[in-house]
């Protein structure tokens, strides 16, 4: 299988930038040019937001029902071509393609639960003060939105947003990365050929800051979906909160993981070591800060680092491959700094820290032990291959670890006492704890962050509202 040459989705059709610019894509895995891709001109930005506009008067007339039925033909497809996809990913984004194949056939199944839930979008009636007097609340689409995905997981965030802006009766314009275009139109090319309408859904490629600027102001546009760094966040949040602009920001973490003495210290090590090394550990809801017990300390680092030094590196096409490469070198050369912060003031090298010879972008699994709260790497997501590992003594000091930074986004603890399982669930700031398992990422479950890691939920029935206006209507029969 080839990999194509991307276009813009510009009102149903496949086409080149206006200006005809392009933009090349690079394998991870070996540094090579595979194609390219169309990069967005400003009257293509135009053009997308006039069909998107015209797209939203049509789907938003479309009943719930008809829209998750095409919804879910869509999904059916992706299943379908699933291998495909996959195999694009990992070509473009170097994830093994396990990885990728599990991300395209978990988006089938969040479409299918939204185009479910585009059924489910109630208003209520509220008893009236006056007789003959009818009130109620209807939910209506926001209107057109605009989705911003990144490149970590190309397909899965894409969905997201398309499919609770659908299931809500909203178009939507997706702004893809760059890095990794393929996926994402093989993804939305399902749509089509569900016979989704023209302008309903848009694919847009290009300089990121661009195509914000422009289309996040224009009127044509009523909600904003993010995902993506703090700092990008909080100037796409201000940006649309200047023109009152529904949104919704998935941003960045640091996982604190909690592993008490009591824990399962087999079953963490396991669960935890797959989800850390998961994308090469780029990956914004991965467990980063592992604060443990010190009873336990030596022998759960040990159990971890064997679990890091047994992970196979290599070209995710390759069979048996449990990590790829990182994106790009300038998320190697952070790694890098990170780590030689970490040792210069005094971190433990328990396994990995160093690049891999060759082509590609490959950088070994890192443990660091005995870290401190000095070190970069404690306080800045390494979004990259680092576990960084504390002790602690008392349960309120590792909480008030876990809430150290500005960061909400996941959190992970192991203890099999029901009562510290309660209270950690209470205690640590962040819109998603997981206690003694994997549970987060699920189509019905609220998926965002709080504090600095965001605003909102791209999952769950949550999801859906945030594509809804209430409207109150209040009739006095004569």
């Amino acid at each position: 299988m080839a990999y194509p040459n991307v276009f813009l989705l510009i009102n149903g059709e496949w086409r080149a930038a206006a200006h005809g610019e392009t933009l090349d894509v690079i394998n991870p895995a070996n540094g090579k040019i595979i194609g390219n891709v169309a990069k967005a001109a400003r009257d293509d930005i135009e053009r997308s937001l006039k069909a998107a506009q015209a797209g939203f008067k049509s789907w938003s007339a479309t009943s719930a029902y008809d829209r998750a039925k095409k919804m879910r033909r869509a999904a059916d497809l992706v299943r379908a071509r699933a291998d495909d996809i996959a195999r694009l990913l990992t070509l473009e984004e170097g994830k093994p393609y396990a990885e990728a194949r599990n991300e395209v056939v978990n988006c089938a199944e969040l479409i299918d639960w939204f185009a479910d839930e585009a059924r489910r979008t109630y208003g209520r009636l509220i008893p009236a003060r006056q007789a003959g007097v009818m009130s109620a609340t209807v939910k209506e689409p926001v209107g057109p939105a605009i989705g911003f995905t990144p490149w970590n997981f190309p397909v899965a965030q894409v969905t997201r947003k398309l499919a609770p802006a659908l299931a809500a009766g909203c178009s939507i314009v997706i702004k893809a990365p760059e890095e990794t275009p393929a996926s994402p139109a093989a993804l939305i090319q399902c749509f089509v050929d569900a016979d989704i309408a023209p302008g309903v859904i848009g694919l847009l490629y290009g300089e990121p800051s661009e195509i914000s600027s422009y289309a996040i102001p224009h009127p044509t546009i009523r909600k904003v979906s993010f995902t993506g760094s703090v700092p990008v966040g909080k100037h796409l949040a201000a940006l649309a909160s200047a023109h009152m602009k529904r949104i919704t920001m998935e941003l960045g973490g640091h996982g604190p993981v909690i592993v008490c003495e009591d824990a399962d210290l087999e079953s963490a090590a396991s669960a935890l070591a797959m989800a850390k090394f998961r994308n090469a550990g780029q990956v914004c809801v991965a467990p980063t800060r592992f604060i443990v017990h010190e009873a336990v300390y030596a022998e759960f680092t040990d159990l971890f680092t064997k679990k890091a030094q047994a992970l196979k590196i290599g070209d995710g096409l390759d069979a048996g491959t449990t990590m790829g490469p990182l994106i790009n070198e300038r998320r190697r050369a952070s790694v890098e700094r990170l780590i030689a912060d970490a040792v210069e003031k005094g971190a433990s090298l328990k396994c990995g820290g160093e690049r891999i010879a060759g082509d590609g972008f490959f950088f070994q699994p890192t443990v660091l032990a005995d870290v401190t709260t000095e070190m970069v790497a404690m306080n800045e997501e390494p979004f990259g291959p680092i576990a960084l590992f504390m002790s602690y003594s008392k349960l309120d000091d590792a909480i008030a670890e876990a809430n150290r930074l500005p960061f909400g986004l996941a959190a992970y603890v192991w203890t099999r006492d029901a009562k510290k399982a309660s209270a950690l669930g209470r205690g640590i700031e962040s819109g998603m704890v997981t206690i003694n398992h994997l549970g987060i990422a699920l189509p019905e479950t609220p998926y965002g962050g709080i504090r600095e890691s965001g605003y909102g939920s791209e999952g769950g029935p949550e999801a859906v509202e945030a594509y809804l206006n209430t409207k109150f209507v209040s009739h006095l029969s004569e």
